[in-house]
């Protein structure tokens, strides 16, 4: 995948029912997405690979 960045869709591969996500900003490994079913979080890139959503 692409390097994150804000406006990215991106998926968690591991929690689906999260549901779809805007890329909000990224400092380092730390990345905060908005999740459609779980809010706003703060996610760490070193140990969450992200999937890009297209479309």
């Amino acid at each position: 995948m692409s390097e994150i960045e804000p406006g990215m869709r991106v998926r968690h591969p591991e929690r689906p029912d999260w549901g779809i996500g805007q890329v909000q900003s990224v400092v380092g490994d730390r990345v905060t997405v908005n999740f459609e079913h779980a809010g706003k979080l703060l996610l760490n890139l070193a140990l969450v690979r992200l999937e890009q959503v297209h479309g």
